[in-house]
């Protein structure tokens, strides 16, 4: 038997996952690593957790499978996105990662904003946001000058991993179009806007496909982890780039909904002229010569997480969500909009914040417990009117994540979205996709599409409910009002925070 294996390395933990031929997760291994937040806003990671916990995750993947080195052709790679790593000529780390929940960077977003205009759109294909890795950048340069100056070039994530494990530097498209740097569609490093902030070129790494093979396990890594030193490494993507693959949106007209921390919507797209104005993001996909366009709400299960260990932390995820499929669409007048954190799509505006609106002592926890499912799933659904307001078909969607665990919410979905949404039979995420990245690379298959067909399997699917569509089109109009009508009173509520 071959074996491919995918490791997603993730915000609190990597995983790695363990796959045949016939697409079966035979063994997956998962190790934490701690999160470092010196100061309000700040997010941070030692890369060396990473290598370290990437390398135990890998033995242990071993060790408890029993599969021969031997049998394993190939892996590969999934990563968060955006999150900053300086390394020297010696290929050290010169400070922690900055990640890409980390916001100390809105006046670098402002520069980039007035140093670039309309050519940002236009190159990079979205706006300037915290999130991204040229802000960062730029605050080093504004606030550690002496750090980038010693700086040989700049990684990702999973691309400082990847290079731990092969010595090779390299940086795949999907994971380079969140920089702001890339020129998205001609698919190279923007010489204009490096030259805008006086940033070398060479500070970027070479540019790669994501199954593109880079290297084979340097020999004391194939030592600590127990691979052969032959073991094929292929690039590998960004962790929404990844997980398109592994759920299979590899062609046109196909659309997943992601829900964990943050809520992803994100499509399949060939052309590579739209323009969105900015209002959803538009990256290279990990499928050669095709992109994606994404929406993102920031607290999507996160604000379940928030409700339940705020309101209900002695209770499990199960036991909240008790009785909500016998509440009727609307949580009977009680709306909650999830933008506790700040929001992202359509509005890119980190200091609105949430809300329940409609309350009444009828209202029970089963309620609340609803409506912030449906305010989270609103958020969503503004995407993908966004999406079908560009010409696109949304008609199926597959999801995954934490939303796709819960069959109201998979029902409620199908009915604010108006389309037939389809779980899958195994669904492993972004793990998934890396090895499936892996397993074309190796050449199991013709193509990633073929891949897909193999590994992947539908297990349920529900459509929408006409009666209620029509309701939670009616509320969905309502909820479209709050961001504006609150807008102005949360600035004035902010000076109490």
């Amino acid at each position: 038997m071959s074996y491919v294996i995918g490791v997603d390395l993730g915000t609190s933990a990597v995983k790695t996952v363990l796959v045949n031929r016939e697409g079966k997760v035979a063994f997956e291994a998962s190790e934490s690593y701690p999160l470092y937040q010196p100061k309000a806003g700040y997010s941070e990671q030692n890369p060396e957790d990473w290598v370290e916990q990437t390398i135990v995750s890998l033995r242990k993947l071993l060790e408890v499978s029993g599969v021969q080195p031997s049998e394993i052709e190939g892996l590969s790679f999934s990563g968060q996105m955006h999150g900053l790593v300086l390394v020297d000529a010696a290929g050290k780390p010169l400070r922690n990662a900055i990640l890409w929940n980390d916001t100390r960077t809105t006046a670098q977003c402002r520069r980039i904003e007035k140093v670039l205009d309309g050519k940002l759109l236009s190159i990079a294909r979205n706006r300037a946001l915290e999130g991204f890795t040229l802000p960062k950048i730029l605050w080093v340069q504004e606030n550690e000058p002496e750090v980038l100056q010693q700086a040989a070039v700049f990684l990702l994530p999973k691309d400082y991993v990847r290079y731990r494990l092969t010595g090779d530097y390299a940086m795949d498209y999907s994971d380079a179009a969140g920089t702001l740097l890339l020129d998205v569609a001609g698919k190279q490093w923007s010489q204009e806007i490096a030259e805008a902030f006086e940033l070398p070129i060479s500070l970027c790494p070479r540019l790669v496909e994501s199954f593109e093979e880079v290297g084979t396990l340097l020999p004391e890594i194939a030592d600590q982890t127990g691979l052969a030193a032959a073991t094929k490494v292929f690039a590998g993507g960004a962790d929404n780039a990844c997980g398109a693959i592994g759920a299979g949106i590899l062609s046109e007209g196909q659309t997943m909904c992601s829900i964990g921390t943050s809520g992803v919507i994100l499509s399949y797209e060939e052309r590579k002229d739209l323009d969105f104005e900015g209002k959803v993001h538009f990256f290279n996909h990990g499928e050669k010569d095709a992109f994606y366009i994404m929406g993102v709400t920031l607290a999507a299960g996160y604000s379940l997480s928030w409700f339940k260990d705020t309101f209900a932390a002695d209770k499990s995820f199960d036991v909240l969500l008790q009785g909500i499929d016998q509440v009727p669409a609307g949580s009977q007048g009680l709306l909650f909009t999830p933008y506790i954190v700040g929001e992202r799509t359509p509005h890119p505006d980190a200091n609105i914040r949430g809300s329940f609106i409609g309350m009444d002592a009828g209202h029970k926890m089963e309620h609340f417990g609803r409506a912030v499912m449906e305010g989270i799933t609103f958020s969503l659904r503004e995407s993908i009117d966004i999406l079908r307001g560009s010409g696109k078909t949304v008609t199926e969607v597959i999801s995954i994540g934490g939303g796709a665990k819960n069959e109201a919410w998979l029902q409620m979905q199908a009915d604010i979205f108006n389309a037939t949404i389809v779980k899958l039979d195994s669904e492993q995420g972004p793990a998934m996709g890396a090895a499936m990245l892996a397993a074309y690379g190796c050449g199991w298959f013709p193509s990633l599409q073929a891949c897909a067909t193999a590994f992947l399997r539908p297990a349920k699917s529900y459509d929408p409910n006409p009666e209620t569509v029509a309701v939670y089109d009616g509320l969905f109009a309502l909820y479209q009002e709050v961001y504006g009508q609150t807008r102005s009173l949360n600035d004035r509520l902010a000076q109490y925070r």
